[in-house]
């Protein structure tokens, strides 16, 4: 009897450790035409790599502007640099931009 129940506890110990050790927050269940996906990173992790993509394509877009500040100085334009800063989570950014007249 005594074995039966420490087997019965330790299972329900083992059991129990193993479902609550993962949150429900740290999981997302995408279901799209490709079939059922699932995401296992965590809120944070999944914010922090928006914040990356986001900076990839701003990076991206000043290297069009670079592209388009060159095009412009060899046609002789009249073009002005406008500089923003902005604040973000991860520090501030600066964006200049070319504005031709």
């Amino acid at each position: 009897m005594r074995l039966l129940v420490s087997t019965l506890v330790g299972g329900l110990l083992l059991g129990g450790i193993g479902l609550s050790a993962a949150p429900a927050a740290a999981q997302t269940l995408n279901i799209g035409p490709g079939g059922v996906t699932v995401d296992p990173r965590s809120p944070r992790e999944r914010a922090m790599d928006r914040e990356i993509r986001r900076e990839e394509r701003y990076r991206a877009q000043e290297r069009r502007e670079r592209y388009e500040r060159r095009r412009d100085y060899r046609a002789g334009r009249g073009c002005r640099t406008v500089t923003e800063t902005r604040d973000t989570p991860r520090g501030q950014v600066r964006r200049t931009t070319r504005v031709c007249d």
